[in-house]
């Protein structure tokens, strides 16, 4: 029998799965395809192509690691569960690297776009108008509606399914039909294993997003079953949608020169479109990134809440409601202050600083996978290697080999972030001698009711 703090399983495979999709914001493909196409000399495809291979591994072991323990978890549960406490709340720390710093960089993506299209206003009077209103709205206790964010799912697949029949017509329209057919967006002469690896490292930006259907998995039926499913659909089939639309849009602007290649995109747009197009375009990415950053901001807020809820962070500080709007108007204001960080910084930096707390997340999920199998083995159950043990590997090393491949100042300040988190971690268990305090990261930590999810993604 269900009691009040029960969550109600009503979700099934098709509704999560949409979920996933919509927090992986399919529209982010074109936000970023300027940047991954410098970075790769013009094989976005590609890119797309092996960081799908790399999600479909890791969202394996999400699977498999939800299947093991169906509760509203995340990387850092997991870990936690089946690794080391310790452990686990460092990847929790990288965790918050993601939701920390999204909303900061949803904010950049959108005001280079805006900038490409009003050039005479400066790039910083956006930044500050997306943080100011975003701030602003959740300050109040902005709530979206369910079918808001349905509507603006419907949009986004307009908007791209128009632009990649726009691109192949203009590939067309300047090569004949037998150009649609060409191999050159994938790989040409110029193609380097290394600006490929630096691509996907960048790319997997689009895929953050697929891991947090995990968070539904109280309300969903019949968990250990749907829930392994629903994590890989949503890789798999984010993950077509991205290299669909890289390849049209690679073939209708063939290499990577670009004006401005944060806005990229909005150059193609006018070229395969015309100025109705091109503003349509800009609308649906600007609508797209404005949703997501109301959205990232909540979330963060809301995490921030929680830990400051259970004294992980200040309780004073980052605990506090706001006595008449019921938000947690603090972490709010800091997430807002975290963004004007995307003054200093590009698309490309910003991006890869975000997937550093992803990969490591991503690599220690799959290193839970082999170590709930090897506890296995040592109390006596078994277990096939394949799918306990090899294949968590080979996700672990890609991700890793990611990892590496991102950009150098994004690793840097990963690491500087990584380096506070243990000492951080010292100062909590007092050098290491008591445990570390447990951070929530279920749905039902609520100060106020949060935006509805519809960002790109988080890992």
């Amino acid at each position: 029998m269900e009691t009040p703090s029960t969550l109600t399983r009503s979700l099934t495979l098709r509704s999560v799965v949409l979920f996933g999709l919509a927090y992986m914001t399919p529209l982010i493909v074109l936000g970023t395809f300027g940047v991954v196409a410098t970075t790769t000399d013009g094989v976005v495809p590609t890119a797309y192509l092996l960081a799908l291979v790399a999600m479909l591994f890791t969202a394996y072991s999400y699977g498999r690691m939800a299947a093991a323990h169906p509760v509203a978890g995340s990387a850092y549960t997991y870990v936690r569960r089946a690794i080391d406490s310790r452990i686990g709340f460092l990847v929790g720390w990288a965790t918050l690297l993601d939701y920390f710093f999204l909303p900061m960089v949803i904010w950049l993506i959108g005001g280079a776009y805006l900038q490409a299209k009003f050039p005479g206003v400066p790039f910083w009077a956006w930044i500050l108008a997306y943080i100011v209103v975003t701030t602003v709205l959740n300050l109040l206790g902005i709530k979206t509606a369910e079918r808001v964010n349905d509507l603006l799912m419907v949009f986004q697949i307009l908007v791209i399914a128009i632009f990649v029949v726009l691109s192949l017509r203009h590939v067309v329209h300047v090569g004949g039909g037998s150009a649609i057919a060409g191999s050159t967006p994938f790989f040409h002469h110029g193609t380097t294993l290394s600006g490929i690896s630096d691509g996907a490292a960048i790319a997997a930006y689009s895929f953050l997003g697929f891991d947090a259907v995990t968070t539904l998995t109280e309300e969903t039926v019949d968990p250990k079953r749907t829930m392994p499913r629903a994590i890989l659909l949503t890789a798999l089939i984010g993950g077509a949608i991205f290299i669909v639309v890289a390849y049209a849009t690679q073939l209708a602007h063939p290499g990577s020169a670009f004006k401005d290649s944060s806005s990229a995109a909005f150059e193609i747009a006018k070229t395969i479109g015309g100025d109705l197009f091109s503003s349509i375009f800009l609308a649906g990415l600007v609508v797209a990134q404005f949703a997501s950053g109301i959205a990232a901001q909540a979330s963060t807020s809301r995490l921030l809440f929680a830990m400051g809820r259970d004294s992980v962070l200040p309780r004073r500080l980052f605990g506090y409601v706001h006595p008449r709007f019921r938000t947690p108007a603090f972490n709010i204001l800091l997430t807002g202050v975290v963004g004007l960080i995307a003054l200093r910084l590009n698309v490309a930096t910003s991006t890869s600083f975000i997937n550093f707390g992803a990969f490591t997340a991503f690599t220690f999920v799959n290193l839970s996978v082999i170590a709930t199998f090897v506890r296995g083995r040592r109390s006596g159950s078994g277990g096939r290697l394949l799918p306990n043990v090899i294949v968590p590997a080979v996700g672990a090393l890609v991700d890793i080999w990611l990892l590496v491949h991102l950009d150098g100042r994004a690793l840097t300040l990963g690491l500087i972030w990584l380096a506070l988190g243990i000492a951080y971690l010292v100062y909590l268990t007092r050098g290491f001698r008591v445990a570390p305090p447990e951070m929530e990261f279920n749905d039902d930590v609520r100060p106020a009711e949060p935006a509805a999810a519809e960002h790109p993604g988080e890992g």
